[in-house]
């Protein structure tokens, strides 16, 4: 791929984008300050949901424990997964002994996380993504640009003609519900055939080893259901311990996700198929993925393990809502992906995203479960600043800067000749100034008015 930057000049070059991202995302902002104005004290329920999650991750080796014995009891099969490579092995591994030829998968981004599609593909197992934004990522063949609308970067006119290409009785009316309805046609018949059902978990409950799911559509139930064998793939910070604690979560996620009071399709899966029950999997697996969280944990990034993949961060953050989730460029956008890329990534690789946050705390201030995101992307530029990875243009202005700000007289100096210099480059706006094309390259600059903030206060203290 290429660089953050690369990425992010071609997002905002391109104008369909812009309006695709702003029209989901600006409508998100708006559902949720509705949904949190009628939230009776929605602060304390925010205070509580971090604490529910710090204590799991303080205590989480009982948990899992908990759950994987409880999990066990209910006829679940439980497997450890140390590393993305390991878990997509196990997951190809029970395919392979159920005979599947096809899997139906439920919208995960643990799933894109660890590569799952791809390892799917190289086992020869036909993959049905069930989610209506993620088949419309699997026709453009795209990776997804949010973690709630996978296809939030593509306008209706886009899916209109994706789908007429690619659905074998495509839709006749250009109405949503035509296009909805071909999405239909073209995937029930798969989903309620596949041999194998995949799904992602949003809580796991470790009192009585049961998974929760969530989706808008319902295709949860009918990729995990059907199928002779259910998988589920899941994060192990994904754990509550009981239903109680699992319920105020939901309560968080509907409302800072897409503002509902409650999403349409909340299910808890214990287990496989009993005696006696009329429908359900005959093997029911969970495979419990760590992929970095330990070590997250234990090296100063534990309250990003509270994340509950709302997306509210990336909905209200200045900076995705003009280049959108693609230019990130990792499996995570937005802000939160800015603190989890490095860690899935490597920091020498994805430097630049903690560098690309205008810390004006948004993302922070509308987080339920209130991480400190601002205070962790900062974390990760003291960190590429120590072991040496920012540019050595980047690390001689700062050490000139460093310099002056040191020496009083020769800064305030300075900064006085910069002000009345940037004037001559326009008047209430810039348009263009040497050495600071990445401020004016794709925005005006305000131009100066007056003289600097020191020149005023002196002044004032005079006066």
């Amino acid at each position: 791929m290429s660089g953050f930057k690369d990425r992010a000049a071609a997002a905002l070059a391109d104008p369909v984008l812009k309006t695709a991202v702003e029209r989901t995302a600006g409508t998100a902002e708006a559902k949720r300050a509705l949904a949190v104005a009628a939230f009776h004290d929605f602060e304390a329920a925010r205070t509580r949901a971090a604490a529910i999650k710090d204590h799991v991750i303080a205590h989480l080796g009982h948990y899992l424990e908990q759950f994987e014995a409880n999990a066990i009891a209910a006829g679940a099969q439980v497997h450890w997964a140390e590393t993305a490579d390991e878990a997509c092995r196990i997951v190809a591994d029970i395919c392979r002994r159920a005979g599947a030829k096809s899997a139906a998968r439920s919208k995960s981004m643990l799933g894109e996380e660890i590569g799952l599609p791809h390892a799917l593909a190289e086992a020869g197992i036909e993959r049905i993504e069930t989610d209506l934004a993620e088949h419309i990522i699997q026709l453009a063949d795209e990776r997804p640009s949010h973690i709630v609308w996978p296809a939030m970067h593509k306008t209706r006119d886009q899916v209109s003609a994706l789908f007429r290409a690619r659905h074998a009785e495509p839709h006749v009316e250009e109405t949503i519900a035509a296009m909805a309805e071909s999405a239909r046609r073209h995937l029930r018949a798969a989903m309620l055939g596949a041999d194998v059902g995949i799904s992602g978990a949003n809580f796991l409950i470790a009192d009585s080893g049961s998974v929760c799911t969530v989706t808008n559509e319902g295709n949860a139930e009918l990729s995990v259901v059907p199928p002779r064998v259910h998988i589920v793939t899941a994060g192990i910070e994904k754990l509550v311990p009981s239903m109680d604690h699992a319920v105020h979560m939901l309560r968080m996620l509907a409302r800072s996700a897409t503002g509902a009071t409650l999403t349409q399709y909340t299910s808890f899966y214990t287990g496989p198929k009993r005696a006696g029950d009329l429908d359900g999997p005959e093997e029911m697996h969970i495979v419990l993925v760590d992929n970095g969280r330990t070590k997250m944990r234990a090296e100063g990034l534990a309250e990003m393990l509270r994340c509950i993949r709302c997306g509210a961060c990336m909905n209200h953050c200045v900076v995705f809502r003009q280049i959108g989730g693609h230019a990130y460029g990792g499996t995570y956008p937005g802000p939160m992906g800015a603190v989890l890329t490095p860690v899935l990534d490597g920091l020498a690789a994805s430097r630049n995203l903690p560098n690309a946050c205008t810390m004006n705390g948004k993302c922070q201030e509308v987080c339920p479960v209130k991480i400190p995101l601002p205070t962790l992307l900062r974390g990760w530029r003291e960190k590429s600043w120590r072991e040496g990875l920012e540019p050595t243009g980047t690390r001689g202005a700062v050490r000139l800067w460093a310099w002056a700000a040191r020496h009083p007289r020769l800064y305030r100096l300075g900064s006085a000749m910069a002000v009345r210099a940037m004037r001559l480059f326009g008047r209430g706006w810039i348009a263009s100034i040497p050495l600071a094309g990445g401020w004016t390259r794709h925005r005006d600059l305000p131009a100066p008015q007056g003289r600097t903030f020191m020149e005023l206060y002196a002044k004032g203290k005079r006066t």
